[in-house]
Parts: structure tokens; sequence; C-alpha cells
């Protein structure tokens, strides 16, 4: 599956969901959290369910509510009939929620959706990071900056020039690491100034070249840049095809050199998910 590029989309805007789908995006999220008033939440899980049921060969996901919430089973028992490809999980506090919300999706005859859990927005889920190994139908782990702060009384997650101050550089460490522990895929959080596109170009490159794999956009106008971002260059795919060719050609070297250096088994490694990056 693909998620260089994840689209948040408003569960209430069924226009912007058509439009969407020609935004060259990997994966829509259709948010029927943050982004939809209470009182429109029983028209978007109509709007979701009819778009989802309307487009089957779409990589489409569904942000349901807090698990915590009456909201959350009501977004899943409207859900059943609709089938999405995965379910975004707000709010997530360890391997034990991703169990519960696989559990509700198993009783209600889905056996199918993948779940993208948004680690770091409370206080008691930085304490989580480390719990995700196993979690059932664990896909990747993202965070945020935006509920985390106000949960703590914090006054703002960045600082002047735009960069996030330590609390929230410790959050998107912590879930780069607790993905990679788990073995699944982390995402970069969104880039709020969805004009900004070379800001984002440049935030894009540094989760690239941190770990991440692929990023959530707020904006149609960011998946392109975003989609570059975490598409190997054609000269990252030669030298990795080049390197893997090394150690296939010396199997039982530690250490080999290539192009004037010398290359280990971290290298190797890292081309090979280069590659596989470049084969999805």
């Amino acid at each position: 599956m693909k998620l260089r590029s994840l689209l948040f989309v408003p569960g209430d805007r069924p226009d912007r969901m058509e439009k969407a789908l020609g935004s060259g995006a990997d994966a829509l999220i259709l948010d029927l959290e943050d982004a939809v008033a209470a009182s429109a939440k029983p028209e978007a899980r109509r709007a979701v369910c009819a778009f989802v049921a309307a487009n089957p060969a779409a990589n489409l996901w569904v942000r349901i509510n807090p698990l915590d919430t009456d909201e959350a089973d009501r977004d899943l028992d409207a859900l059943v009939a609709a089938r999405p490809d995965g379910i975004v999980l707000p709010k997530a506090e360890g391997g034990p929620s991703v169990d519960d919300l696989a559990r509700r999706l198993t009783q209600r005859g889905n056996a199918t959706a993948r779940i993208l859990a948004i680690a770091t927005e409370t206080p008691a889920a930085m304490f989580q990071l480390g719990t995700y190994g196993g979690a059932k139908r664990l896909e990747g782990l993202t965070w945020g900056a935006e509920d985390l702060p106000a949960a703590i009384g914090a006054t703002t997650s960045r600082e002047e020039d735009n960069s996030y101050t330590p609390p929230y550089q410790l959050a998107r460490s912590l879930c780069l690491f607790g993905a990679a522990a788990a073995r699944v895929r982390p995402i970069e959080t969104v880039y709020p100034a969805f004009r900004d596109l070379d800001g984002l170009a440049a935030y894009a490159a540094s989760a690239r070249r941190d770990g991440f794999t692929g990023m959530m956009a707020i904006h149609p106008a960011q998946v392109p840049v975003i989609n570059a971002a975490f598409t190997p260059s054609a000269a990252e795919i030669a030298h990795a095809q080049a390197v893997v060719a090394a150690f296939a050609a010396a199997p039982n070297a530690g250490a080999l050199s290539l192009d004037g250096r010398m290359i280990d088994r971290p290298h190797l490694v890292q081309a090979q998910r280069i590659l596989a990056a470049a084969a999805e």
C-alpha cells in the first residue's frame, strides 16, 4: 500500500471529497472528528459512507472520534456497510487502544480495515509509544502538535521561527522510534501553513531524512510537494541498486568499498528500503 501522502477532507463536505480524488494523494482521510461540528456529525457519517461505497477503487481512510466517546461507536456502526480501507484513530494511547479498535471492527464484521494511530495527542499517550509492537491491524503511527499543548496547558508548540519547541520535538521523535520498534510506517504530521509550499518542501525533506515514510496534508496543493519529497530520485535508486549488487556479489563481506567510500550492512538495509519505496 502506497502511503506517501494522506490528505484530510472534512466529512461533511462531499464536494471536497470529490475534488480530493483528483489531488494525486495516495490516500484520503475523511474526517469525522475535529473537522466536523457535533451537530453535523450524523450527516457527515452518511456522506462519508456514501462516498466510500461509491469509490471502491480509491484508498479511503476515515478518522473516527476518540474511542472513549459515544461518537466513536456511532462512527463504526455507520461504517459497517461502507468498509473503508483504514481507520485513523485519534488520541490513541498505546497498543491496547489499537487492539480495542480492532476488536470493535471485528465485532461489526469488518476484518480488513487497517489502523493508523495518532499517537501523541494526550499526556498519557506519550508514555505508551513503546507499546505498539504486535498491535492488531496497525499500519502506522503518526503524531500531532495541536491537541497535546492544549492538554498540558502550553500556549504554543512552536518557536517564533515555526520550529517545534522541545516537548514537541520529543513527541515527534518518540513517534518515529515507536513506529520503527513496532515495524510499522512512521507518518509525519501536517504542515499547517498550506500556502507556504517552499516551507513544506523543506519540512517534508527533513521528515524523509529523519526516517518518516509519508506525511499528512490539509490542502490539495500540498500533495504534489509531499509526493515528490517521499519519492526516491533516480540517483538514489541507482545508488541503492549498486549497494545491493555489491553485497550480492560478496555475500560474506561485512564492509565493502563503493565509489571510493566504505559501506557496511546498515547501508544495505537503507538501500533495500529505498528500492522498496520505489517499487511502491
